[in-house]
């Protein structure tokens, strides 16, 4: 058996939830000589990302989305330690970009912003939860604790979206606009709203969040190189 079917075998058995069956397959690879890396980039994540556009369709729900990427997380921690890695350096392999998340100040609502954040997670993310009633200082002070690339809010109350647009000014009256990404998100939020208040991008859903960062770090990659 060539790498290239093993790399397919590997995508199905994500595409099928079968963490049995991608253990076997990272076995098989082992005993054959093949990259176990490549393995993980070529097969795994590539189903990996297949599910996602599957659950866009509407094929599966999002508790079968996150089981998978529950495995897939497995996976790719199993691989790197069968391959010596430290946590370190595991951190830099798995971890594209770190993203602050928070709802904000007067807002108790946090379960879908808990929801995209473990989807982020799921997605090869450090997210920093900083969880709910967050003020705009708070966010502001964390973001540059943790040196975080993009800033995320969530407000699900009509009044508490004002927040979102004082953290947007705050950022440019300390001249750190330029150095944070955000987004926001929540159910009165709109693309319309993120363009008005000056936010970088709008969210609808964990999956859509996960398409805006994935295009934002990938764009901030290629400026660098």
């Amino acid at each position: 058996m060539n790498s290239t079917t093993l790399f397919e075998k590997a995508k199905y058995a994500i595409l099928n939830s079968d963490e049995e069956l991608a253990l076997a397959i990272v076995e098989e690879a082992a005993e054959k000589g093949v990259d176990l890396l490549t393995l993980l980039i070529e097969g795994f994540s590539k189903g990996n990302d297949e599910l996602g556009e599957i659950f866009e369709r509407g094929v599966i729900s999002l508790p079968e989305l996150m089981y998978a990427a529950d495995i897939m997380r497995d996976i790719t921690e199993h691989i790197l330690s069968r391959l010596g890695k430290s946590e370190e350096e595991k951190a830099l392999f798995t971890r594209k970009g770190t993203i602050l998340m928070a709802t904000v100040a007067g807002d108790i609502h946090d379960i879908g912003k808990g929801i995209v954040a473990s989807t982020l997670r799921n997605s090869g993310y450090q997210v920093i939860d900083l969880g709910c009633e967050v003020p705009v200082d708070e966010i502001i002070k964390r973001a540059e604790e943790y040196d975080v690339d993009i800033i995320a809010t969530s407000a699900l109350l009509t009044s508490t979206m004002s927040e979102q647009k004082k953290l947007e000014i705050e950022l440019v009256k300390r001249k750190l606009k330029e150095k944070y990404f955000t987004m926001v998100g929540g159910a009165p939020c709109t693309k319309r709203w993120a363009d008005k208040i000056g936010a970088g991008a709008y969210s609808s859903d964990a999956i859509d969040a996960v398409k805006v960062v994935n295009e934002y770090i990938n764009s901030k990659t290629e400026k660098k190189e």
